[in-house]
């Protein structure tokens, strides 16, 4: 209620769907009163763009989509020699859809247990008229005070889920039923077995010379680039087994 322009950052993945989840019980019946907006690095899983697609379609939220590949075209963002990844490139792309609509708050899924750059993140992440972080600059979180003002140019990424654990979320979406893209669960894909996980074989992934392919009962844990993203071998088809799997791992 204090921004002008809010946006929910939203990719079709498990944490986005438990965003969009709470904002649809701050919000129904009303329409959600922010668009959602995903970055597409062409090198998702398709899946995951159907799912997106679809669950934006059923909700009648307004769903913008801005693609690493026109980033790269126009010069925002400028891949390394050799790079194949294009993880680090949503970001220049990022900042530069932000800037064309002019939001001043991108409330996205990102949970703190993720990875240590994630752990200094406040639920209300400041962000200078450049769109940085600087981590001196992170206003104080008292309980559930937070401040909220910012001068023109400047934003804020909001972070509901930030003190959730890989098992909360799970555990949130078995307790609302909530629908999640197939590709998390066991499903048959033909997959090669490089620098010590399995990766998917597709278009963008091709067999390299001297490798095998398989065909296994594989899942996703986390989503990235289908290039970069490794599958575990699973037979678990629901979310009760992931639940059950999660609670005696010892890593996130």
């Amino acid at each position: 209620a204090e921004f002008e322009r809010p946006v929910l950052l939203f990719s079709g993945g498990k944490d986005s769907v438990c965003l969009l989840r709470l904002a649809e019980k701050a919000f129904r019946p009303a329409d959600l009163p922010f668009p959602l907006l995903n970055i597409d690095t062409g090198h998702n899983f398709p899946e995951l763009d159907e799912f997106r697609d679809r669950r934006a379609g059923e909700l009648g939220a307004k769903l913008i989509v801005r693609t690493v590949e026109d980033a790269i075209e126009r010069g925002v963002a400028v891949p390394k020699p050799g790079e194949v990844s294009r993880n680090r490139l949503q970001i220049p792309t990022l900042l530069d859809a932000l800037e064309e609509f002019e939001f001043d708050c991108a409330i996205g899924g990102a949970r703190r247990d993720e990875e240590k750059s994630r752990a200094k993140e406040r639920f209300f992440s400041f962000r200078d008229d450049f769109g940085q972080w600087d981590p001196k600059a992170q206003r104080p979180e008292i309980w559930n005070i937070f401040n909220a003002k910012i001068n023109p140019g400047e934003s804020m990424r909001v972070f509901p889920l930030s003190n959730w654990t890989e098992l909360d979320v799970w555990q949130y979406i078995g307790r609302e039923n909530l629908e999640l893209p197939n590709i998390y669960f066991s499903h048959q894909r033909e997959v090669v077995r490089r620098g010590g996980q399995w990766l998917p074989l597709c278009e963008l992934n091709p067999l390299r010379e001297g490798e095998e392919s398989a065909v296994l009962n594989v899942r996703v844990r986390t989503i990235g680039d289908i290039i970069s993203t490794g599958c575990i071998e699973s037979g678990i088809r629901d979310v009760a087994g992931i639940i059950r799997e999660i609670a005696v791992a010892r890593v996130t």
